[in-house]
């Protein structure tokens, strides 16, 4: 995205990049890549306010910005330390209310910025609903096209239809984000993706044959692919630093809404009954139900700004100023982020090694155990085995023993569920961390698991029980799932990757995630034919088992920590790291089971909880006026 090359011809470097490629201040180039994130978290550190004065104003000279020079200089002095902004002299009293406001009251935004997010909101909820409608269909259409006997070549086909989406994400739509965006902008991209949903919808409720189906559900991983890599990124350049975080994880608590809409249009199509000479109506509109609020989404878009950062790397800096007016509460807070979006880019520019980055993720170590411990998070979000429930929750209740119109309200059940306690992992995600969140659900995971597959074992003739104790088992899975390993994986993928290759990591990390999510879909129905589902459940349990020694030996914890401290963690060696993973075991025992007075062992060269109290009080203090 830095390094993106407008179609144009280039602009003059600004005096950033002039003192960052002459070597003007020393300060601005990175002297190893050890301090490169240290530098890209604040580019202009070390600059005195004279020295950005005159960077503010050779930007808005060479870039025809001339109108709003007085503002961009006083922005270059905010975007350096904005904390110490009631010492500044220059700034009217208009503008230290502003000010004010930002710092007291972060949710205080503009109307635009709140559309965006419901925007967001629903592209998530489009996503989640494109997964889920096949859960109810799959109840008829396996019979209608002849697949639906049971048999081991039915059951493939059946799981090849299913996972199709996901086959597409994996080895074609994710990788399709990064030419998208260049070529197209997010929001052109958040467009082409939601019109790809509202057509392959349309088009799933009109096939013939389960080739045709394939087809039709394959295409719709062109929608969901790149939708899923995009948005998050597109919330995240547009929103204020105070409440990004916020707003990425909110990703997924609207996927797992959309997921609930899904299941409730599955349930709410039930009745309908063939009409018209239209075979299989019901599950035909099952199908096509996800492509209403992808229609909403792609009408919605036209009124959303584009981000400001995309545009500033095209070199369109007009329109990202005016873009950042509708996104910030006033002109002086659109100045100051103006500024030091182009200050990020130019020092991302400055710091290009030219090298082929995708290497880098496997070459360099710190990138490499990045990227291990990002794969491990997202492969584990599948192979924990909630989407075996969230695709296939209607064919094991019906299996245990319900109706198929228990079945699918059972399924809005653990649709609601996976919705309501998304909604937890904002409070505990930052209080307890990401890898105490996943030590503390995975086991509980697995133990349910183990609960819904071993209920098969009751028998038939107290099938009202066995219906009881699968129901349990799947909702206390949910429960479980929803505020740990839900909304983690994103999180921690988009925290874990320097900057310079956050983008190829976040590519990286959601290919696995869809690659997985194929395979996860794929095989069930033979899972479930080969091992019954006590063989199928107990599988995945002893997956969770093994998600959880993974984590604890290869997945660092990343909560409340600058980008530098970052690299400090994961400069530890993975033998380093596994071995102190493993000696946390007897340290719990004897810290919170046998209640000893034990040290917590540091082996990154700080306290990571040393460092996140540090955070909250540094924060507590700039809400303090300065005299």
């Amino acid at each position: 995205m830095a390094s993106a090359s407008s179609s144009t011809k280039q602009p003059a470097p600004t005096q950033l990049e002039k003192a960052t490629v002459e070597g003007q201040f020393e300060h601005a180039r990175p002297s190893s890549q050890e301090n490169v994130n240290a530098r890209l978290e604040n580019p202009l550190f070390g600059f005195t306010h004279d020295e950005l004065r005159t960077m503010a104003e050779t930007f808005c000279r060479e870039h025809d910005l001339k109108d709003i020079e007085d503002d961009v200089r006083k922005g270059a002095i905010l975007a350096q330390d904005s904390a110490r902004y009631e010492r500044y002299e220059f700034l009217t009293e208009d503008e230290r209310e502003a000010l004010r406001v930002d710092r007291d009251h972060k949710w205080k935004q503009p109307f635009m910025l709140y559309y965006m997010i419901v925007l967001c909101s629903v592209a998530a909820a489009v996503q989640g609903m494109d997964e889920s409608v096949i859960n109810g269909a799959q109840l008829f259409y396996p019979k209608q096209f002849g697949v639906g006997s049971g048999s081991t070549h039915d059951s493939l086909i059946v799981g090849f239809i299913n996972s199709a989406p996901y086959l597409c994400c994996a080895v074609l739509g994710c990788w399709l984000t990064d030419p998208l965006n260049r070529r197209f902008g997010r929001r052109g991209a958040v467009f082409i993706t939601a019109t790809l949903s509202f057509l392959t919808c349309i088009w799933q409720g009109v096939t013939n044959s389960w080739p045709h189906l394939w087809a039709a559900r394959f295409v719709l991983g062109l929608g969901i692919g790149p939708k899923s890599a995009t948005v998050p990124v597109y919330a995240a350049e547009c929103a204020p630093a105070r409440i990004r975080g916020a707003l990425v994880m909110q990703w997924q608590v609207w996927t797992a809404f959309g997921i609930m809409m899904g299941n409730v249009m599955d349930l709410a199509f039930y009745p309908v009954h063939d009409r018209h000479n239209i075979t299989g109506l019901r599950w035909r509109l099952m199908l096509g139900s996800a492509g209403i609020p992808a229609l909403v989404l792609l009408i919605q878009v036209f009124f959303c700004p584009e981000s400001p950062r995309w545009l500033l790397s095209k070199g369109r800096y007009r329109q990202a100023y005016e873009s950042l007016l509708r996104l910030r509460n006033h002109k002086i807070l659109a100045a100051r982020d103006l500024f030091h979006i182009q200050a990020l880019l130019e020092m991302e520019k400055a710091i290009e090694t030219g090298r082929f980055r995708v290497l880098e993720l496997f070459t360099v170590p710190r990138n490499r155990r990045a990227s291990l411990a990002a794969f491990i998070v997202m492969f584990g979000q599948q192979f924990c085995g909630i989407n075996v429930i969230a695709y296939y929750s209607s064919t094991v209740f019906s299996n245990a023993g319900f109706s198929n119109t228990s079945a699918l309200a059972a399924s809005v059940g653990f649709g609601a569920l996976n919705f309501l306690f998304a909604f937890p992992g904002f409070l505990t995600i930052d209080r307890f961390g990401r890898r105490n969140l996943l030590l503390v659900t995975f086991p509980l995971m697995s133990l349910f698991l183990l609960m819904t597959g071993f209920a098969f074992w009751i028998p038939g003739d107290t099938s009202t029980g066995r219906v009881a104790v699968v129901a349990i088992g799947i909702y206390m899975f949910t429960i479980c799932y929803s505020p740990g390993e839900g909304p983690v994986p994103f999180t921690y993928s988009a925290e874990a990757f320097p900057l310079y290759v956050r983008e190829l990591g976040m590519s990286f990390a959601t290919a696995v995630c869809w690659g997985f999510n194929f395979i996860l879909s794929f095989t069930w129905p033979l899972l479930l034919k080969a091992f019954k589902p006590q063989g199928a459940f107990g599988w995945y349990a002893a997956w969770c088992m093994i998600l959880w020694l993974l984590i604890l030996m290869f997945v660092p914890e990343t909560k409340s920590l600058t980008l530098e401290e970052l690299d400090a963690v994961f400069s530890v060696p993975s033998r380093t790291h596994a071995a102190y993973g493993l000696r946390q075991i007897p340290y719990v025992i004897e810290r919170y089971i046998l209640r000893r007075d034990v040290h917590p062992e540091d082996i990154y060269g700080f306290d990571i909880k040393a460092a996140t109290q540090r955070r909250h009080s540094e924060s507590e203090k700039e809400k303090e006026p300065v005299v």
